[in-house]
């Protein structure tokens, strides 16, 4: 039941991001904006989510979690529907700031929960689950905010994508926290990031992470955009619902893909005593499962996004674009479980704290202010090659080096 409600707040989490990529182009053209501009109210978003995640990351490894993940989920909720009454750039990017501050606190604490709750080799079915929310969220959201942009406008979607959040958010005071080890309440916040920091593979998959989640987020963001201007035959409902509709069936074959090929990977290592260290080589070994298979499915995107964007016709950027959804979401279980598994127990959610602000801050922060940049001096297909490259790159950071 835990995972039920967590993953449902997650699924509400990536419909909010999503609507605001699904009405880029009415919003921009109703608040005069430029397509830099435009980038700029998700690097606002970004501002808040990366700045609040280490403080309640800190926090939550010396108390419970439970209120601290209401309080953001009714933030973020109330934010939602203010980003509908921005009147103009400054009113949109506060409350979109403010939207993130409420989510950084869910996103911190949720996966440190389930990871409490699984056994060793459930933890990647688990997460599966968890982060299925994510390419469902992101397809609601662009079907949701497409259509009621169409029919009744843009800020309604944001009135709509709001409300629910609430709902939920009382429900998340009835979870039982499983009995976890807290770090020292006297700790320094410092002491415990200088610590992780200091671990050779957490920063691997960290570097390799915020690559990663630059092109996704700039890829996310500005997707329905681009077919709105290259297909001129599509309108904002439909390319908002067909792309919608590609991330559905092929983020959740991508993400489910991933949790199972972690799950048996991890039954074939050795496993390590209850005792054991976190830096023993049976979790090393572990890691470099997890980030060996987030490098196989980004590496297998990085040349189909290439080709996404020189497709002729939108049905066949459409059959490229699930090839890659697939490969982009069969290294989000990996990843985060890589994460966890890379830092001693007290630190996990530290580590997923820290893990959220170095994506944010090196990747999605500046990446769709970048790709808006780049759309408005170059022509939009070669703007658009920046993504592939950035997956190439995230690949190669993430191949495992040497054996553990």
């Amino acid at each position: 039941m835990i995972l039920a409600l967590l993953t449902g707040l997650n699924f509400l989490n990536y419909i909010d991001r999503a609507v605001i990529a699904a009405v880029v182009k009415p919003m921009k053209d109703a608040l005069e904006l430029s397509n830099f501009e435009a980038g700029m109210l998700n690097s606002a978003f970004l501002i808040g989510y990366f700045v609040a995640s280490p403080l309640f990351g800190a926090r939550a490894d010396k108390v419970a979690r439970k209120r601290m993940i209401t309080l953001g989920v009714v933030v973020w909720s109330l934010a939602t529907v203010a980003s509908g009454l921005a009147t103009g750039l400054w009113t949109m990017m506060l409350a979109r700031i403010v939207v993130g501050v409420g989510e950084a606190s869910y996103a911190v604490l949720a996966p440190t929960i389930i990871d409490d709750l699984t056994p060793a080799d459930s933890k990647g079915k688990a997460l599966a689950v968890f982060y299925l929310a994510t390419p469902l969220g992101y397809a609601i959201g662009y079907i949701l905010g497409g259509t009621i942009s169409t029919h009744w406008g843009w800020r309604e979607a944001f009135f709509v994508a709001g409300g629910p959040g609430l709902v939920l958010a009382l429900l998340c005071l009835a979870i039982e926290e499983p009995v976890r080890k807290l770090a020292d309440a006297k700790a320094k916040m410092m002491d415990g990031l200088r610590q992780i920091a200091q671990i050779p593979l957490f920063r691997q998959l960290l570097i390799g992470y915020c690559a990663w989640n630059a092109a996704v987020g700039a890829f996310s963001y500005w997707a329905p955009n681009f077919l709105l201007e290259r297909f001129r035959q599509l309108d904002g409902e439909q390319a908002n619902t067909k792309f919608g509709l590609v991330l559905i069936a092929a983020g959740a074959i991508g993400t489910y893909v991933g949790g199972q090929w972690a799950d048996r990977g991890m039954r074939r290592l050795p496993q390590a005593a209850p005792d054991a260290p976190y830096d023993a080589p049976p979790h090393r070994a572990a890691v470099n499962l997890l980030i060996k298979i987030s490098a196989i499915g980004i590496g297998v995107a990085a040349p189909l996004t290439a080709l996404c964007f020189f497709m002729p016709t939108p049905n066949g950027f459409f059959a490229l674009a699930f090839v890659v959804e697939i490969g982009v979401f069969l290294s989000t279980s990996p990843i985060n479980a890589a994460v966890l598994r890379a830092v001693p127990p007290e630190r996990r959610a530290s580590a997923m704290a820290a893990s959220i602000f170095a994506i944010h801050l090196f990747g999605d922060l500046w990446s769709s202010a970048a790709l808006g940049l780049l759309q408005d001096a170059l022509e939009l297909r070669v703007a658009m090659m920046a993504l592939p490259i950035t997956f190439a790159v995230a690949a190669v950071i993430w191949w495992p080096r040497r054996a553990a």
